[in-house]
Formats: C-alpha cells, structure tokens, sequence
C-alpha cells in the first residue's frame, strides 16, 4: 500500500524551490470546502504562471498543469431530471408552486395544457430573476402543421378522426382567436396575428426575465397554458419547449430540474422525438393525480405502460413516486358514510383518513399489474405522497403543513440535492489532490535507488495498462456474445409473432370498422403511434413491433446497464476493477511514487466517471433503436396508407400494413439486431481508446526529464488532506 503523505514527512523545502507565500486558507471558517479548494488552487496557478522557466520538459509540463488545473470543475456535470406526468386540472402547477414556496407562480389548471410542450422548471443560479427560455418551432414545421390543421378540419368524411379534429380545433383557436377554425388557409396567413407569429418563429426562441414573480407568471403565461373563454394570442402552439429558471431555491433545485412530461404522440415529430429524449433522461418520476381519482384513474396506469420501457431499460430512472393532490378537497359528511366512518370526526381526520385509505389502495393496484407491467415496475423503488398545496399556503389550514406533505417532497429534494453536492465536493477536492501530486512528483529526489526504479515503474505502468486493457477487453466480448445471443433470439421471435401481434393489438383491434378506422388512420399519419386526447386509447404499432426484440434482451440490459445497482456483469463493474497501479510489486518508500501513484488513480477516477457517462447515453441510444429502426423501415408503409381514402379504405389500409410487415420482417428485425451490436461495439472502442490514450499522456508526463527545481506544494497538500476529512466528516 502507498505511504500517506504524512507518513513520508517530507516538508516544504524553502531553499529549493519558489514559496507560494500566503497563509493557509483553513483559517477562513466562513468558506465553503469547495471555494477553499479553489482559492487554494488559484494560488498554485498563479505562482506556476509566474514562474520563468526555459527548460522545454517543465514548459510541457507547465502547461499541461495550468491546462489540468482549469479544467477542475463541475459546472458542466447533467443535472438529475424528475419527470412529472398528470392531465391538466390535477394540480401540476400548484404542486410545483407549493414545492417551491412560491403561491401562484405558475399559471394554475393549466400548466402544459398543450400535450406537445415540453416544459421545465430549474433553479436560476446567477441572479435573482424569474427567467423563462422559449424555444419554437421552425417556421417550416409551422407552416406544414398549419396546413395539416386544416386539413384534418376540412374533412368533412364520414370516417374522419375526430381526436385529430378536437386537437385542431383547440390549436387554431388557442393561437388564431374564435371561429378559426372555420376558416380556410388563405384566410389564416393573411391575419394580424401572423407578424407576431412570424417575429416569433424568425427568432426561434425569446427570453422573458422579471424580478417580480406575479409579472413574471403574467407574461410567461400565454406560452404555455390557453384560456377557452379568451381565445386568441395563446402561442403554445407554436412552442417545442419552454425552460423555466426560478431564484433562491438553491437548496431545493441546484443540482435538479423537474419537466413537465404531459403526453407524446404529438403530430410534430420534433416535439415528440423530445419529449421521448427527456422522458430517457428521467431519474425519477411523479405520477400526479387528483386523490379522488388517483385509485381509479386508468389514465396514469396507461401512460406508465406506455413508456416503462423508456424509463427502465431504455433509461436510467430509479423510482417511480404517486402524488395523489388536492387531499384538502373533501366532503366530510359524504366521506364519512361512504367509509362507515362516524359523522362525529374532524374534517382533518377525514382528510388523513382517506391519505391512509389511497396510499394503501394504491399499493394493492401495483399487486395487480399485469406480470409483464409489473416485472418492470418492480426494478424502481416506488411511494406514495398525499398532498395538499392549498392548506400549505393557509394560515390557519384544516391540516397541519407536515400532513400536507408538501415539506417531504422538498425534503425529497433537498437531501437529493445534499448528496449530489457532497459527491461533486469529494471529486472536486479529489482532483485537485491529483494535480497537487503530479506538481509534488517532480520535486528532486536525493535518493539515487529511486532515481533509478522511476524508469522500471513507469513502465511496469504500462504493461499494466496493456493488461487491464486487455482484460477489459476479453469482458467486453462475453457481453457481447450474451447480447449478440439475445439479440438473435429477439429477431426469430419477432419474425414469428410480430405481424399476429401487430393484427390483434393494433391493426384488426376491432370490428367496428367506421370508428376503428378513424384511428388507424391517424396513427399511420403519426408514423405508427396514437394516443387519444383523453389518453384512454394509446396505440403504437412501431412498440407492438419491437416487443419481442425488447422482451428478450431486457433482462440482459439490466445485468449489463444495471440503474439502480451494480451487478458482477456490468460494463460499470469491470470499468471499476479497471486500474494500472501495482499492487504485487514493491519499490522503495518514496514521495515521488506515493505522488505518481495518486496522480495516476486520480486520473483513472476521472476517465471512469466520463467513461460512465459514455455509457449512459450509448445504453439509451441502443434502446431507442430497436424503434427508431423499425419505425424507419415502416414509415413509407405508413405514408401509403394514411392517404388511402374512399369506399373499403379501412381494408386497404389493413392490407397495407400486413403485407408490409410480412415482406419486411426478417430484414427489418435482422437491422435491429446490426444497429444495436454495432452501437455496442462503438462504446467497446471509445472506452478502450479514451482509456489507453489519456493514461498513456498521463504516464509519459513523467518520461519528462529535467533539472529545474520545480514547486514545492506540500503545504497546499496537507490543506486538501484536511479538507477532504472535514468532507468525510
């Protein structure tokens, strides 16, 4: 094992090397552990800096140090994403506003009413403004919804689909004023409107920033909710997602941004392609529902089959939380006959007694999930929150705040946000450490036996590296093979079972052909996806398709990508093994190898950490494609036939489909399985390259050879030391 720092003893050699020359900064009580670290390191780059040196190995060195040291830093590090589902009217927007400690900022019953935007909420770090991001549309996406709109409106058909033309009807209204949909596209384009509409889609996004938070929430408003009694000047449909930045909620938001996550299926394909990106960035979701319609409500249940897929092993969330809200809105008296309950009781009771009642009755609701739901379901961690924002706001409530349940959820988020911030510390101080040790090692050694054993370690450094490269390699490959397997079994599945699966779930669903038929067709106008605007009726005939593939390599994702732990075949687990320094040999007790070594695990902390990322994201990509392949082979087909009209359309468009998938099967599927083996094997290389070149730069850094004393950092080390145990502590 490497002998601490202390254990070494060595101290700043004054006569040998330029002093620093301020105090320690851990006298400074009122700073933080990070702004210490930074001070500390700002410090050695400024005397590096200002340090003449002409020997061109240390002025290699020199800039790699200053370059390592500006690179510190965890500001670009993703933030963790909490999703939030839930209709309008089931008290989102309220429920954000009472996390936030913030009544009415958002605009209430309304909060992505439109089911396209994407909408998020953040803590706005850089001044004390409520800040709102807009992003539009482009103006050629625009003008071919329009014309779809219309359209869709001018069918006056017995079969025409009348979800699209209720979806129509509220966005040329909510944009264009009353009776706008009556109204031809000649008419449209040429009204007042359009210059704003124009200005808008130009510019792609604006900017709204206010210091008071009423005027904020007026002026954000028509871009993301619509009023039906005011039609007109409501530009949601013109938005694909809107960012909003809330101030001094640090605590509660710094590392966390909550989306508004209300639906996909939107016949915008950018907007749905986003909704789908962020729903795969999930770390956790909220299932918001009104409580006297969350244990019956099928509507959240459908849209959790819906996306489970992406959340789970297409994702990386961990846990799935029910908010049951509005438990303040209750009849006691009705309440307490229809429990059996005496009529004697408070209204307080009778509000945590029906909490109790939900939460339970929820809970037996996931024991009844259809097994394949289920099974999925059972890899989060899940809960239930009864809450009430109105009684948190009251001063006098009929509950008391801790029953509102409002300060769990926050304390979900602040302690949430407490561990992100002590491991970004640890990192960061970690680091820094590193640069110090790789500073400290080129401090002149008196001791000829370690000025000789320096070139047998460095390379012993490298043949270790070729080993654990090589062994990381020999696990790729078994993972490949198991996933190459699974990928093989998916495809003969799917040729067998995808069209019968895709006939009676999708495509011959029912024999009511005039209804039916309005459905199918706007699902092949949606490149294969439907989804009601009640959401009762969510069809895709693209997932029906790719279940078999998905349900045979499931499990074999989660042994491979594992979310909520590791597991012994993971590509996480054999990342972490990973590691050059030795462990089997001895060298002499020395401060140069202590440092060498610290500076080289500091360094392998860093690439793991990148090379985990990595993963994340090839892992979701993996997933999506196995849809997204199916989806592009289909999309001609579904173009075909959603133009098909007139007498016996439904059967045609039936025949379309069929013998589509039947001619395509086994190409299509066999795609699936080349995209996905081949995304895998481009993660393989990246993580064998990134690995072998960046420690291979960071061992040659020590191949440099010089005899200028360099600087002495013992000081600043023994700082971190102790900076780095106040952390632990």
């Amino acid at each position: 094992m490497s002998p601490s720092t202390q254990s070494i003893g060595f101290k700043r050699k004054r006569d040998e090397s330029p002093d620093i020359g301020a105090p320690s900064l851990l006298t400074t009580s009122d700073m933080g552990i990070v702004k210490k670290t930074e001070q500390i390191m700002k410090r050695v780059n400024a005397s590096i800096e200002t340090t003449e040196i002409t020997d061109q190995s240390m002025v290699t060195l020199k800039s790699y140090i200053v370059e390592a040291i500006s690179k510190i830093s965890f500001e670009n590090r993703k933030k963790t994403t909490i999703g939030i589902f839930g209709k309008s009217g089931e008290g989102k927007s309220t429920l954000l506003s009472s996390i936030l400690g913030k009544e009415d900022l958002l605009p209430s019953g309304n909060f992505g009413a439109c089911t396209a935007v994407v909408s998020q909420v953040e803590a706005n770090l850089s001044d004390s403004n409520y800040t709102a991001e807009i992003e539009f549309i482009s103006q050629e996406e625009w003008e071919k919804e329009l014309q779809d709109l219309v359209s869709v409106l001018s069918d006056d058909s017995e079969d025409r689909d009348d979800n699209m033309r209720i979806c129509a009807v509220e966005k040329l209204t909510a944009l264009y004023g009353e009776d706008a949909h009556k109204k031809t596209l000649e008419e449209l384009i040429i009204m007042d409107i359009c210059v704003e509409i124009d200005n808008l889609l130009t510019n792609n996004n604006i900017t709204i920033s206010k210091l008071n938070a009423s005027e904020f929430a007026d002026e954000v408003a028509c871009f993301i909710q619509h009023s039906e009694s005011s039609p007109g000047g409501w530009y949601w449909p013109l938005v694909k997602s809107v960012k909003i930045q809330i101030p001094n909620c640090r605590e509660l938001l710094e590392h966390i941004v909550l989306i508004d996550l209300p639906g996909s299926g939107d016949c915008n394909k950018i907007r749905d392609d986003l909704w789908r990106s962020k729903l795969r960035d999930c770390s956790s979701v909220w299932v918001v529902s009104v409580i006297n319609r969350a244990t019956t409500d099928k509507g959240p249940w459908e849209m959790l089959k819906h996306c489970i897929e992406e959340l789970g092993p297409g994702g990386e969330c961990k846990s799935i939380n029910f908010i049951c809200t509005m438990t303040d809105d209750i009849n006691p008296k009705a309440y307490c006959r229809s429990a059996r309950l005496p009529d004697t009781i408070s209204v307080a009771d009778c509000i945590l007694h029906r909490n109790v009642y939900t939460k339970n009755k929820m809970k037996d609701k996931f024991e009844d999930l259809n097994p394949g739901l289920k099974k999925l379901m059972e890899k989060f961690s899940m809960d239930v929150f009864t809450v009430s924002s109105k009684a948190f706001f009251e001063q006098n409530p009929v509950v008391q705040k801790p029953d509102t349940e409002i300060p769990k959820l926050q304390d979900v988020l602040k302690n949430h946000n407490k561990s992100i911030n002590q491991e970004l510390d640890r990192d960061y101080i970690n680091e820094a450490k590193g640069v110090l040790s790789l500073i400290q090692s080129f401090l002149p050694s008196t001791d000829e036996a370690v000025v000789q054993k320096k070139a047998e370690f460095l390379d012993d450094l490298k043949k270790n590296l070729n080993e654990a490269l090589n062994e990381l390699d020999c696990q790729f490959v078994i993972i490949q093979n198991n996933l190459d397997q699974c990928l093989s079994n998916g495809v003969l599945e799917s040729v067998q079972q995808s069209l019968e699966n895709a006939r009676t779930e999708v495509i011959e669903r029912t024999t009511d052909n005039r209804g039916y038929h309005k459905i199918l067709q706007a699902l092949c106008k949606n490149n294969g996806s439907y989804k009601s605007k009640n959401r009762e009726v969510i069809l895709d005939l693209n997932n029906c398709l790719a279940r078999p593939m998905k349900k045979n390599i499931n499990e074999e994702f989660s042994i491979i990508f594992p979310v909520n732990e590791k597991t012994e075949k993971s590509i996480q687990e054999h990342l972490d093994k990973f590691s050059i320094i030795q462990r089997n040999k001895t060298y002499p007790r020395s401060s140069m190898f202590h440092h060498i070594q610290n500076f080289i695990k500091t360094q392998e902390t860093k690439l793991k950490a990148s090379c985990s990322r990595e993963i994340l994201k090839k892992k979701k990509e993996m997933y999506a494609l196995i849809e997204t392949t199916i989806q592009t082979k289909m999309t001609p087909c579904y173009g075909k036939a959603a133009n098909v009209k007139g007498k016996g359309s439904f059967m045609k468009m039936q025949k379309i489909l069929t013998e589509t998938i039947e001619s395509l099967k086994e190409e299509m599927f066999s795609k699936v399985k080349e995209e996905v083996l081949k995304k895998f094997r481009t993660l393989k290389l990246y993580i064998k390259d990134y690995m072998e070149s960046e420690l291979n730069q960071s061992i040659e850094l020590f191949l440099l050879t010089t005899n200028t004393t360099f600087l002495d950092v013992s000081r600043e080390i023994e700082d971190l030391e102790k900076l780095s145990n106040q952390l632990s502590e």
